[in-house]
């Protein structure tokens, strides 16, 4: 045989060798997934519920108008600072003003009236007296009388008395029973004449208790012509001026709306954290502020009150003041009492509050992406045929009838194991912001899977896999 045939049949069976070596390496790698995996570590996890919401004064007090009129001064500025009891603003007290003039006055004169009936009483009590003393006086001069009379019958009797000394007892004891009947009369007389003085003066001093209760009413009418203030604080909104007309008893009317105080002694977060956040938040949990207007500073709180109704995110109102029924998303409210709010602050500024809901020092976690929920059915191993294989990798799991047995949902993560996918379930706890806590299930330092997310949603146990966790353009990178 020539030397360039053998060299030839040499070349062809070199390049069938790599062939069938090129095609053998290619068909072994058809059941091979590529994945991203990452780590079980321990670290320090804390739970958080982000809301946003306003500043606001936890204790602040809208004054509206409490009669109709033009204001005629406000005395203060917004801003200013005020006492509790203080004079904030006046309306026009022109006939208020006179109606308690009016009123006072009469007050005076009743006053007086009854000043006089109570001295008529007196009066009249005194000369009661005295009559009352006269027939005593009286009665005692009958008795005497009487006595000497019933004397004299007896020594006439005993013929001892001359005829003339009886008459005259007897004109004696006739002349004291007139006097005490006289004194009787008197003592009725002045006794009614007390009871009437007595009336009077009765009737003064219900007349009095009358005009009184007319000028009470008179000056609180005048008196809500005045706007005070109800607590010590600070002006924070001042929407009316001087010669504006008020009108009282119309909510969210701008004219019923003198001014704002708010006491600015303990300032609040007030924000809404979301239905599915509040189950976890409780009474005093920690708190990190932040507001849009003072940058790159976090401020510390604490939840002081949580809301037991829900706020239709929509509209605002309460979900029970709907009358149809929504599925739409809901916030409670969250009060949040700031620790130590700086100077600049103003209520009504935007802010942004992290409620810390639950820590776990040095605890298992990994990253929330890793888990998935599968069902007893989908977790059946994949084949070692490469053509089923590579189906069962890249088609998603059939949803399981209604009659299998095995279709509960089960929590868990994949972990490579000897170059293979191993489907573990786990317990969970708190969830970070990226991670969340292992309760059960899982050793530190093992590789799990993270994605991609396709992979990971449509990988089944005992599949192949090849890890590259290089970030997406680096091959370009290298390849520079």
């Amino acid at each position: 045989m020539k030397k360039g045939t053998k060299l030839g049949l040499a070349g062809v069976s070199l390049a069938l060798l790599c062939g069938i070596v090129y095609w053998s390496i290619r068909y072994s790698r058809q059941g091979i997934v590529t994945v991203q995996t990452g780590r079980v570590f321990r670290q320090d996890l804390v739970a958080q519920a982000t809301a946003s919401g306003e500043i606001k004064p936890r204790h602040y007090v809208n004054i509206g108008a409490d009669s109709i009129g033009r204001l005629t001064e406000i005395l203060v500025k917004e801003g200013e600072t005020v006492k509790k009891g203080q004079v904030l603003a006046k309306l026009e007290t022109v006939q208020p003003a006179a109606e308690v003039s009016a009123q006072q006055a009469a007050l005076q004169t009743v006053q007086a009236e009854l000043l006089a009936s109570t001295a008529a009483v007196k009066s009249a009590e005194e000369n009661l007296r005295t009559v009352i003393a006269a027939l005593q006086r009286a009665r005692a001069d009958g008795e005497r009388a009487d006595l000497n009379f019933q004397r004299a019958q007896r020594l006439l009797a005993d013929l001892l008395i001359a005829k003339q000394d009886f008459d005259q007892r007897k004109a004696e004891r006739d002349a004291a029973a007139a006097g005490v009947a006289e004194a009787e009369a008197r003592v009725s007389q002045i006794a009614a004449q007390r009871d009437q003085v007595l009336a009077q003066r009765e009737s003064a001093r219900r007349r009095v208790d009358q005009v009184q209760a007319t000028l009470t009413r008179a000056s609180d009418v005048l008196q809500k012509h005045y706007s005070i203030a109800p607590l010590d604080g600070v002006v924070t909104n001042l929407p009316v001026r001087v010669g504006e007309t008020v009108v009282p008893g119309l909510q969210n009317f701008a004219a019923s709306l003198i001014m704002t105080i708010a006491d600015m002694s303990l300032i609040t977060a007030e924000v809404k954290v979301d239905e599915t956040d509040i189950v976890n938040v409780k009474l005093h949990h920690a708190v990190e502020i932040t507001i849009d207007a003072i940058l790159n500073q976090v401020f510390r709180g604490r939840v002081i009150e949580i809301g037991n109704t829900a706020i239709l995110r929509s509209s605002g109102l309460a979900s029970s003041q709907s009358a149809i029924s929504s599925r739409e998303a809901r916030d409670f409210k969250v009060i949040i009492a700031l620790d130590r709010p700086p100077e600049a602050i103003r209520p009504g500024l935007s802010c942004t509050a992290k409620i810390i809901t639950a820590t776990r020092p040095r605890t298992l976690t990994i990253p929330i992406q890793a888990l998935t929920v599968r069902t007893a059915a989908s977790l059946t191993p994949a084949t070692t045929d490469s053509g089923v294989a590579r189906a069962a990798n890249t088609a998603p799991a059939a949803p399981p009838s209604a009659q299998d047995p095995n279709k509960e949902d089960i929590q868990g993560v994949f972990v490579v194991a000897a170059g293979k996918a191993e489907f573990r379930k786990v317990a969970t706890g708190i969830t970070g912001a990226s991670d969340i806590e292992v309760l059960d299930g899982l050793k530190e330092s093992e590789e799990i899977i993270l994605g991609p997310y396709k992979v990971l949603r449509t990988i089944r146990p005992e599949t192949a896999v090849k890890v590259d966790n290089r970030t997406p353009g680096s091959e370009q990178q290298e390849g520079k």
